[in-house]
Order: structure tokens, then C-alpha cells, then sequence
């Protein structure tokens, strides 16, 4: 059952989202973005800001049925990994659009180390170990499961979360980067800061036209242009990479084909990167059958997909909770939504949680685990996928 909403919304009109010329984010003092958004998503075709908040949504159900009534304007924030836990939404005063991500690699940060591993590397070891065992039984209809482990960081000084989001957009080709307060998910969230530079975009909505691009199968970027080149060659014939991508395709076109026409899904995947990784990954659009179905709508339709959780999704979401517990805001999706439906929602992956003090840090990273994995290629490739923050805090490996 979906959780209460943290607040209602007000019972009075909405105020006009959007209508106020947008302000030159690009340019700014990165602080000065986040010490009064609690959400921005930076994206290479524009960032988007929300300002002030008018409600607070722990329950997707009920921020969604909001949205669609006409009660809300917009709403922005992150969903979590587990569809019955406490979302973080909110509806802002204000969305602002600017046709330039955001991101300053300059941006001074306080020194950061890593305090802890969580688990251990050889108990992540025995994880995967534990998931190969039941991929590989016969009797077992499991085909995938996506494990993670953390790292536990220290700051020396608070760490502003738009300082954070600035670094992280500005390290990535893409000028990806996001920021969420989470306090509307209450409870040990509030004034928690879920900041990272997802390269994967769960769904997007413009009118009636709906994309995803997926992305599952991941090998190292290498200094070495010719041998970086061969990896990428050599990652788009992986029989293993490949099956695991096969896996995420087949699920978003059963969610998406009760809620789209002509739906185009290429039959093979192609090469994306990362500055740490190469990617397979799958452009799917597709036309809404119903133009009153939403962006934060389809998130929920097709979150959680096999790139983050496994499939079948539950036995993959039971081994999950067995083997690493609650996940939190990792593997959960960051968006937005407004008035018209329209929107954008990223899977929240090369993020981090930082705490209300500001010093401690939460990062994650996961690999998909099929029956041919390798536990030490999955241990490493989660190692690799921790740089993205690693890097943007100048953390020494």
C-alpha cells in the first residue's frame, strides 16, 4: 500500500508554474541553485529547476492522482527503489527551464575519504556467489539479478549538495547532474540531499511522443583510444552483455505496449559511454494511447525495469532485500512532471545520499548478475561505476 502523503496539497489554486522568464541558471553561482531548489535536473538538452514548495508527496499514488486532477502544477523529486516505500516528491512554486545543463568542474569541495565499505568486498563476493547459485538451478526461473554494494564517505567540511551537483555535470560528457531534497519522504530523510549524474533515462514525455533508452551490459573505458575501441567492439558482441541487455528491452516493451502505439524498438542495442564506462543501450519511442497518462505515470509503469532490479522483477526484488536490504533512493528514479504530462525521469544510478550535516556521504554502485557472470568482473565493474562520484569529489582510490 502507498504510503500518506507527508502534506496535502493546499485546497487553492495552484500558482502559475512556468509562466515567470527563466532564470540564466548556467551562469550562476552553483550554491545559489541549490540552497533554494530542492530539485534540479540537469540533462545536455536543458536543465530544469523547481523553486519553493506548495506540497509534499511521500506516496507516488497520491502525487500522480494530484498531478492529473489539476490540484498540483508540477511535481518533481525521486522515487524510491521499493514501489511501497516512502517517495520524495514535491510540488514547487515554480519550474524553470534553461536551454544549457548546469556544471562546474572548479567548484571548491572539502576534502573527502572513503570511511567504509559496505559489505566488504569478499562478502559482495559471496553475494554474487549466493545469486550464481539460484541463476544456475534448473528449477529456479530467475535470469538476472542486479546486486550493489556502498561506500560510507567522510567530508571534512559540509559539503554543499549544488557544489556537488556542479561537479558532477560538469565531469560528465553529457552535463548530466541532479539534486533532490528528500525531506518529503519524512522520517530519517529529512534534509538529506540525493545528488548524482545518471547517464540513463527511464522515460521521457513530450506531447504524446515517449522515449526510453536503456541502458544494461558495461565494460571499463580505457586511456588507450585503440584499446578503449576494441572493448567497445567487444562489448556489443558479448553473448552475456548482450542477453543481459535483451532482458531490460523485453520488459519495457511489455509495460509500454498497453500504453503506446507505434512503438519502435531497434532489434539490436548500440555503443554509449560514459567517462568510466561503455554502455549497451536501446532508443525506444513510441506514440500514448491516452495523452491523459503522465510522465511521473510511466515512471510508475515501468520502474522498476531488469537494469536496476533482475527479472522476473519478484523473485529479483526478494534477493535484493534478502541479500542487501533497503535500498533507499538508489536504483529509484529522478523526474519531473508538469501540468501537460510532460516530463523526464532519470534511474537513479552514480548518485549519492548526503546526510542533513552535510559530511557524510552514501554512494552505490550495482551490476547485473546473469549465469555466466563472473564474480570478480561484477566486483570490479561495481568498482569502476563508483568513480563517477569518487572523481567528482576528488576522492583517492
Amino acid at each position: 500500500m502507498q504510503a500518506p502523503a507527508v502534506a496535502a496539497p493546499g485546497t487553492a489554486a495552484p500558482r502559475q508554474i512556468g509562466t515567470a522568464a527563466p532564470r540564466q541558471i548556467g551562469t550562476a553561482a552553483p550554491r545559489q541553485i541549490g540552497s533554494a531548489a530542492p530539485f534540479v535536473l540537469s540533462r545536455p538538452h536543458g536543465t530544469v529547476v523547481a523553486e519553493g514548495v506548495d506540497a509534499r508527496f511521500a506516496s507516488a499514488g497520491e502525487a500522480a492522482a494530484a498531478l492529473r486532477a489539476g490540484s498540483v502544477a508540477a511535481v518533481v523529486g525521486a522515487l524510491p527503489f521499493a514501489p511501497d516505500h516512502h517517495a520524495a516528491l514535491t510540488a514547487p512554486v515554480a519550474l524553470r527551464h534553461q536551454p544549457d545543463p548546469v556544471g562546474d568542474v572548479t567548484v571548491a569541495l572539502p576534502p573527502v575519504r572513503i570511511a567504509a565499505t559496505l559489505p566488504t568486498e569478499d562478502e559482495h563476493l559471496d553475494r554474487v556467489a549466493t545469486a550464481l547459485r539460484q541463476l544456475r538451478d534448473p528449477a529456479d526461473d530467475l535470469a538476472k539479478v542486479v546486486l550493489a554494494r556502498a561506500l560510507l564517505l567522510r567530508a571534512d567540511a559540509p559539503v554543499d549538495p549544488a557544489s556537488l551537483l556542479a561537479r558532477l555535470a560538469g565531469n560528465d560528457p553529457s552535463g548530466n547532474g541532479f539534486v533532490v531534497d528528500l525531506t518529503a519522504a519524512g522520517g530519517p530523510w529529512t534534509g538529506r540531499h540525493l545528488v548524482g549524474a545518471s547517464p540513463e533515462v527511464l522515460v521521457r514525455r513530450r506531447g504524446d511522443l515517449v522515449t526510453c533508452h536503456p541502458l544494461a551490459g558495461s565494460a571499463p573505458r580505457h586511456p588507450d583510444p585503440e584499446v578503449d575501441r576494441r572493448t567497445g567492439r567487444r562489448l556489443v558482441a558479448s553473448e552475456k552483455n548482450l542477453a543481459e541487455h535483451a532482458h531490460v528491452v523485453d520488459a519495457l516493451r511489455a509495460s509500454l505496449e498497453p500504453l503506446c502505439t507505434d512503438l519502435d524498438i531497434p532489434g539490436s542495442p548500440t555503443l554509449t559511454s560514459t567517462r568510466q564506462l561503455w554502455h549497451l543501450g536501446t532508443p525506444i519511442s513510441g506514440r500514448l494511447r491516452d495523452r491523459s497518462v503522465t510522465a511521473l505515470d510511466l515512471a510508475l509503469a515501468v520502474h522498476p525495469t531488469p537494469a536496476i532490479c533482475g527479472t522476473p522483477t519478484a523473485p529479483a526484488r526478494a534477493l535484493i532485500q534478502e541479500l542487501e536490504g533497503d535500498r533507499g533512493f538508489y536504483a529509484g528514479a529522478v523526474g519531473w512532471a508538469d501540468r501537460d504530462g510532460d516530463g523526464e525521469w532519470m534511474v537513479t544510478i552514480r548518485c549519492a545520499v548526503l546526510d542533513a550535516d552535510g559530511t557524510t556521504l552514501t554512494t552505490h554502485a550495482g551490476g547485473g548478475i546473469v549465469a555466466g557472470s563472473d564474480p570478480l568482473d561484477e566486483l570490479a565493474e561495481t568498482t569502476t561505476k563508483f568513480g563517477t562520484v569518487l572523481e567528482a569529489l576528488g576522492v583517492r582510490r
